[in-house]
């Protein structure tokens, strides 16, 4: 068996980098369709204070994406190096997305990045804005791409194990296209990142409110960061509540491991605000519930039932039990290639195989399993409750919070009083990490709720990682650590001197007087 230190050292090291990456994405996401949107006013207005904002959210973009890249890429190393048996076992299925990502998306976004850039002055105005939106449209290529590789794992659907290779096979392209669990969780990631671009430009552009410069072209990059800012936020809202039903439907231990739902509840279930999970008596203390509303936004029903984490445990017990009968077929298949007997039994109970193989981490003779160890099986299909719990809270939280602050943005954009609320300006320049805050607390939700599975049912964790010494995990742990380190000072650096800087605008038309209302006091 694999050493539990290189699965955890594996996990840390997936985690860290990939959480990273995603400081990346979501502002890559939001920043490409608001430059959209700028460029596209410059173009029916013909004012070069447009311009002038699409170049510099623009030069802003640039960074970011390049840092998105150069993180991005290591990742894909990891699956080879400490994936191994994860990408030999799954990679028919897990490569296809990857591959079409790189080959349509990425370069398709790489490729008009450099004309934006590089193309003011030697394209018409109409075809720079095509090529604007077209790496928008690339930016959100890449993330749908990504998302059906990371939704299928959530929840296998269009392939099946083959028996003779020992590996899980695509039967069906399009389920996997069309995963319902890949398409909500799409819709809901692209969302955060629209509002996590526009926090970003409202932030950035009260900045220079505050310290009374740049006005005109602040007032302007709030008044888009509002309004986008606001669909977005309500976007965000209305979409996690269809991942919440998809979760419902497919993903029923990670919906009772976020609500800390230990007994199955009578319908429909209600939803607990707080609560203290506890994971040594399996049980949620100190609940304070909102009746009903758990019920409606994982069934849409009021009759039917959500399974408890103890009815979904013993529902798990059932499968090892089926996943052994898989198990013994297979070691006869492996005997007798032709035993039509057994091959019959693996098509049939091929399903709960994954299940089985949890005994992996409790023995390596899994057919010998005691009724004992089959429960305890059964329960390490049980994630950690309280990271869950909270996490998931707090992302809820932020959410509410965006519509608000966008709210209060767009109503005040609207009557144009931006600038007459500096304690409002404060608020959304100190907001600014909020939306990486419930980015990553989703993605937390998202894969630990998964756990201990690294393909939903299929393939157990501990059983994807590659046979590496526990020494060569740390040393390139320790690498990664220290080179995206690296990046994030450069990477802070460089949006400061950018911001600093300010935009190319020529203020000439801004009053004295009015820039010295927004001076900063001495």
């Amino acid at each position: 068996m694999t050493s539990m230190d290189v699965v955890q050292l594996s996990r840390l090291q997936f985690g860290l980098t990939a959480l990273y990456h995603f400081l990346f994405v979501p502002l890559t996401l939001g920043l490409a369709v608001i430059l959209g949107i700028m460029e596209s006013v410059y173009v029916m207005s013909g004012r070069e204070i447009w311009r002038q904002m699409t170049k510099f959210w623009g030069l802003l973009f640039g960074i970011n994406f390049a840092m998105g890249v150069a993180t991005g890429i290591t990742m894909e190393f990891q699956f080879g190096m400490n994936w191994a048996y994860y990408s030999h076992y799954v990679g028919d299925v897990f490569g296809a997305p990857l591959a079409i990502e790189g080959l349509m998306a990425f370069f398709l976004e790489a490729t008009f990045i450099g004309l934006f850039f590089f193309g003011w002055d030697k394209l018409t105005k109409v075809q720079h804005l095509c090529v604007t939106w077209l790496v928008a449209l690339g930016s959100n290529l890449s993330a749908l791409w990504i998302l059906i590789a990371n939704g299928w794992m959530q929840y296998p659907v269009g392939a099946k194990f083959n028996p003779d290779t020992m590996r899980m096979e695509v039967y069906d392209f399009m389920a996997v296209l069309f995963n319902p669990v890949a398409q909500s969780k799409f819709v809901h990631t692209v969302s955060a990142g629209y509002v996590t671009g526009a926090m970003f430009v409202l932030s950035i552009s009260a900045f220079y409110m505050l310290r009374g410069r740049h006005i005109e072209f602040a007032k302007r990059s709030m008044t888009v960061a509002a309004s986008f800012g606001l669909a977005a936020a309500l976007s965000v809202v209305v979409l996690g509540d269809e991942s919440g039903y998809t979760a419902g439907e497919n993903q029923k231990m990670k919906i009772a491991a976020i609500e800390g739902m230990w007994d199955t509840q009578k319908a429909p279930a209600s939803f607990a605000i707080f609560g203290i999970p506890d994971m040594e008596t399996h049980q949620t203390r100190y609940e304070l519930e909102v009746p009903w509303m758990l019920g409606l936004i994982a069934t849409r029903s009021i009759d039917k039932q959500l399974p408890g984490i103890k009815d979904l445990v013993k529902e798990a017990e059932t499968r090892i039990r089926i996943g052994l009968a898989a198990y013994n077929a297979l070691q006869q298949l492996r005997t007798n290639p032709k035993d039509a007997g057994a091959r019959a039994v693996v098509e049939t109970t091929a399903k709960n195989l994954g299940y089985a193989l949890l005994l992996k981490k409790i023995r390596p003779d899994i057919l010998n399993a005691t009724p004992e160890e089959i429960t305890k099986a059964a329960w390490s299909t049980v994630p950690d409750v309280s990271p869950l719990f909270w996490s998931f809270r707090v992302m809820v939280g932020l959410g509410f919070y965006f519509i608000a602050l966008f709210t209060v943005a767009f109503i005040l954009a609207s009557k144009r009083k931006l600038q007459n609320y500096r304690i409002f300006l404060w608020v959304s320049f100190l907001s600014l990490p909020l939306p990486w805050i419930a980015a990553e607390l989703g993605w937390i939700v998202a894969e630990v709720g998964r756990q201990p599975w690294v393909i939903e049912g299929v393939l157990p964790t501990f059983l994807a990682v590659s046979s590496l010494p526990a020494s060569n995990v740390w040393i390139t742990l320790a690498g990664f650590v220290l080179f995206y380190s690296t990046l994030l000072v450069v990477d802070i650096f460089l949006m400061q001197k950018t911001v600093k800087a300010g935009p190319d605008l020529d203020e000439t038309d801004v009053k004295p007087a009015i820039r010295a209302a927004y001076a900063p006091a001495e």
